[in-house]
């Protein structure tokens, strides 16, 4: 090759000439670029040869100016449209010549330039190019069209971003929606980390961005993991910084379609018949709900009555929402697909639109309400002596919380003698149920709630209030079991086989209180659900099976619809395999939900521990979770919280001691603690 031949090559993807000045080696030519860069170079990484004569390296700027005047991209469609009927092919200098009608060294690498970066209408063939067909062409614009638009959104995209992290209030369109549910999708498999226990490195080497998340996360130079996704949301204000990813990365669903609500508004404003036309009246007994303060779903209330014989009849009452729906209905296979309320924290996801589960589906004070009402006379020792169900309608008297009951029971109020009876006979079925082979297994529980960002957690306390509504309710429950097992009515009964327990020599080993509960539960099988009955070893019953929640739970809803359609004399709704089929699946969704509120509950736990670092805690050394290495299980006795910490010294399980926390982070699912050792002086 001649010194001073004007070449053109690639440097990192850019087009750059340069001039021919020496060989290097057998192969190589050392050129010198426009620049004043030297480069060697083999042949094979030259794109172009300029040929017709030599030129000196300050010759080029000049040479770039003359063939920038003739780099018109529009040119080349003429010239498509003269060649493509023919498919004739063309060289850089036959372009030039049918584009500028000259053939100098200027014009012919300005064909080359052109014919090189034209993605529309020409493709290489060798040394020469060839025009595409007119199909091929139509579609190249087409795709060059969208990817133009989508470079648009891109930057319009990234505006709108600059704005919500500046703090401004920003409009997102329809593609950025796409691209943040995206993020969302991503962000919230930070849940797994707590699930299944994997850490940030491990989660986001399992899980690789999507594409579209590592397009955007790239165009706004974040790291692209699950983390740097959650951040990202946060930044721009999408997400709250406690964002429940746990319940976004689960199939539960939060929002109801709007076929379900124009449903739900049109049972309000037109109910449908009653299919239960001869509802037992029970207007005339006095009914109570219980519930707490924040209570809207009211789905139970309670009522005694003296007969003319002098027995004693309890009442417990639920609230009918079959009145409302029937199976298979919309209302009905909505509230299948949720399987029952979910309760969080930071409020409830109910099962049924609110209009109708805290309106007509509740026991409303003050107002005539639709029922199923189990009446029941129990044996002096607390057995079933005597029981019947109705479809019914009740007007409930008075709505009091748990704190108002155990007010009514300590003073013994002669206003209230209804109350004071129920109490009693709580007490006589709780015996009842003990000397059946009921086990007890008494652990603190709290409940937390989140308003306003304010976390705060309350102990719930076995107040004899909470006992009666307890017995009342599981004794409903006996009875519509008895009832499916003598009819051989289908229902979701439901059991649990007898436990294992410790031997009483090695219980009495154990600290009585907590710990001792602690290890007897870890001996409690799991509860068991099938189509046909089963004995409760936990609550003593020889059958049982759940119905004083159906507008929350849908296992309750379907006792109901079956009890209910017996009671008519009609054909129960499900067949067995109908119901065990259905079962199954509202089995699976309210094991994911039961999931999902426990895991933001430790969240909550967790965070309101981490806001209280200086705070100290009194505990007790519950079990061992890893006795070689000091780990065990403590519980916070003011809190209800059971978590693991680890000791420095032996401990040994009943132990009481004193800690506070040295790190809390709920989003790592961490929670480290420190014992407090008083020294004396």
């Amino acid at each position: 090759m001649e010194k001073g031949t004007l070449v053109e090559f690639r440097n990192q993807g850019d087009r750059r000439l340069g001039v021919v000045d020496r060989p290097d080696g057998k192969s190589r030519w050392i050129v010198v670029d426009q620049l004043g860069q030297s480069s060697s170079l083999a042949p094979r990484q030259f794109t172009y040869e300029v040929v017709g004569q030599t030129y000196k390296l300050s010759e080029i700027p000049d040479f770039l100016q003359q063939v920038e005047s003739y780099l018109d991209p529009s040119s080349l469609e003429v010239a498509w449209e003269l060649l493509v009927e023919d498919g004739t092919s063309v060289t850089p200098k036959e372009m030039a010549n049918l584009l500028f009608s000259q053939t100098e060294p200027a014009q012919v690498y300005a064909a080359h330039c052109l014919l090189s970066d034209d993605k529309i209408y020409f493709k290489q063939k060798g040394d020469s190019y060839e025009p595409r067909s007119a199909a091929a062409v139509a579609e190249r614009k087409h795709q060059l069209e969208v990817e133009a638009l989508k470079a648009k959104g891109q930057q319009e995209f990234l505006a709108r971003v600059e704005q919500a992290l500046g703090g401004e209030a920003v409009e997102w369109q329809k593609y950025d929606r796409h691209r943040i549910e995206a993020l969302e999708k991503y962000a919230a498999l930070l849940a797994d980390v707590i699930r299944d226990k994997v850490n940030y490195d491990s989660l986001a080497r399992a899980y690789p961005p999507p594409a579209q998340v590592l397009e955007t996360m790239t165009m706004l130079e974040r790291t692209a993991t699950p983390q740097g996704a959650f951040q990202l949301l946060v930044d721009l204000g999408w997400w709250s910084p406690h964002e429940n990813y746990f319940l976004r990365r689960s199939s539960i669903l939060v929002q109801f379609p709007s076929k379900v609500i124009d449903v739900a508004h049109q049972r309000l404003n037109s109910p449908p018949p009653d299919p239960d036309q001869n509802r037992l009246d029970l207007t005339h007994l006095k009914v109570y709900t219980i519930d707490d303060e924040t209570t809207r779903e009211i789905d139970d209330g309670l009522s005694w009555e003296m007969l003319p014989d002098n027995r004693e009849k309890l009442w417990v009452h639920i609230a009918d929402p079959t009145r409302w729906l029937v199976p298979e209905d919309e209302l009905d296979l909505d509230a299948r697909k949720r399987g029952s309320t979910v309760y969080l924290p930071t409020g409830m996801i109910p099962m049924f639109p609110e209009i109708l589960a805290t309106g007509p589906m509740s026991l409303v004070q003050g107002e005539i309400c639709c029922a199923l009402s189990f009446g029941i006379i129990l044996d002096e020792t607390g057995g079933v002596e005597d029981y019947s169900i109705h479809a019914s309608l009740i007007k409930t008297t008075y709505r009091l919380t748990y704190e108002d009951v155990n007010d009514i029971l300590e003073s013994g109020i002669p206003q209230e003698p209804e109350i004071a009876a129920l109490g009693k006979w709580a007490k006589i079925r709780k015996t009842w149920r003990y000397k059946q082979g009921a086990i007890s297994i008494s652990m603190p529980e709290a409940t937390i709630k989140v308003k306003d960002d304010e976390v705060n957690i309350e102990l719930l306390d076995d107040s004899p209030s909470r006992q009666l509504v307890a017995e009342m309710m599981i004794l409903a429950g006996e009875v519509a079991a008895r009832y499916g097992k003598t009819h051989n009515i289908p229902l979701p009964f439901r059991g649990q086989p007898q436990p294992e327990l410790p031997p009483s020599e090695e219980l009495l080993l154990l600290p009585a209180g907590f710990v001792r509960a602690c290890a007897m539960r870890r001996c409690m099988p799991k509860s068991e659900m099938s189509i046909s009955p089963l004995r409760h070893a936990g609550l003593g019953l020889e059958t049982y099976t759940q119905a004083t929640s159906p507008i929350r739970r849908y296992s309750d809803l379907l006792t109901h619809f079956q009890i209910k359609a017996h009671l008519r004399g009609e054909t129960p709704p499900f067949s067995a395999d109908q119901l065990k089929e259905v079962m199954m699946n509202v089995t699976s969704i309210t094991q994911e939900v039961v999931m999902v509120e426990r895991q933001t509950n430790r969240y909550w736990a967790l965070e309101y521990l981490r806001r209280h670092v200086d705070k100290a805690w009194d505990t007790t050394v519950l079990m061992w979770l890893r006795e070689d290495s000091n780990l065990a299980l403590i519980l916070l006795e003011d809190l209800g919280l059971q978590l693991p910490m680890f000791f420095k010294r032996a401990v040994d399980l009943g132990e009481e001691i004193l800690v506070k926390v040295i790190h809390a982070d709920p989003q790592k699912d961490e929670i480290k603690f420190q014992e407090i050792i008083y020294q004396e002086v």
